[in-house]
């Protein structure tokens, strides 16, 4: 074994120093004499062919050229390309697999209803990866959420706060018609101009909270109040700045990561919204 991380590996004698490579018709030659040197026990049955081992395996060894062009012990187990040893035809008989992913599950409902809370989904691994293939990725994850509907079907208390927004995509998935197949308001959308928003927007690097990251002070955002977020009686969001004036500061907080906030001001009330993409978002 190598100190530390690294193993000890007997070297083959190395037939060149200075990486030239040597002429084809001495190779022969010195394969003889390498097996009178080290012994017919070493020389035999070289390569990786039906060799490949997992991880860090000194029995995965056998005798023939190295990578580095080297000839002597060389190995076919996974931990070879960091201490440098593998035989030659490793890459070939022992072709790196990288790991392989199901489709994500569907998204969880919030973990708590009538309150800011957390929705998951996830995805599980059906292949390992093998011969240091590229590693899984994560197999899980959250964003924020609110269900405007408690456990006993009634609808939640509206609240004064802030403003709070997700990514567009979160409004991708609430239902388009009602439970008598009746299509349901399609809104309106609310242009901001942000005035302040905290450092921990920027920072924020998690799948499914990186939309954060557009949010920029002086850009406008386009943000879409539909149902289930519309109140019925107010056919208005949360914070959505409808009867506030323009000179009005506003606040808003994003979903998913409570110290990410800000303000904005009013610009105007839209049909439809008509931001870029990475500048529109959705009430919660």
């Amino acid at each position: 074994m190598r100190l530390s991380i690294m193993r000890l590996r007997l070297p083959g004698m190395g037939f060149h120093s200075s990486g030239v490579p040597l002429p084809p018709m001495l190779l022969p030659l010195l394969l003889v004499v390498a097996a009178a040197m080290f012994g017919p026990h070493h020389v035999a049955e070289g390569g990786c062919a039906g060799k490949c081992c997992r991880g860090t395996d000194l029995s995965c060894q056998t005798t023939d050229w190295r990578m580095d062009r080297v000839f002597g012990t060389c190995f076919c187990d996974e931990s070879c390309h960091r201490t440098k040893d593998c035989c030659f035809d490793y890459p070939t008989e022992c072709p790196a697999q990288p790991c392989v992913v199901s489709e994500w599950s569907y998204w969880s409902g919030c973990a708590k209803p009538c309150e800011r809370s957390l929705r998951v989904r996830r995805r599980t691994i059906q292949r390992e990866p093998t011969n240091s293939g590229a590693p899984c990725p994560p197999l899980e994850e959250q964003a924020g959420c609110m269900e405007y509907m408690n456990h006993q079907g009634q609808h939640c208390a509206q609240t004064q706060g802030p403003a709070l927004i997700t990514s567009l995509e979160y409004g991708k998935g609430r239902a388009e018609h009602n439970m008598y197949g009746e299509p349901l308001d399609s809104g309106f959308c609310m242009e901001f101009k942000v005035e302040t928003l905290s450092p921990h927007c920027m920072v924020e690097n998690r799948p499914f909270t990186r939309w954060m990251q557009y949010l920029r002070e002086g850009f406008t955002v386009c943000v879409t109040c539909q149902p289930p977020a519309m109140h019925n009686a107010t056919q208005g969001c949360q914070g959505d700045g409808t009867d506030s004036n323009r000179d009005a500061l506003l606040q808003w907080q994003a979903m998913g990561n409570p110290r990410c906030r800000g303000t904005w001001k009013k610009v105007q009330r839209l049909e439809h919204c008509t931001c870029p993409q990475v500048h529109s978002f959705v009430f919660i």
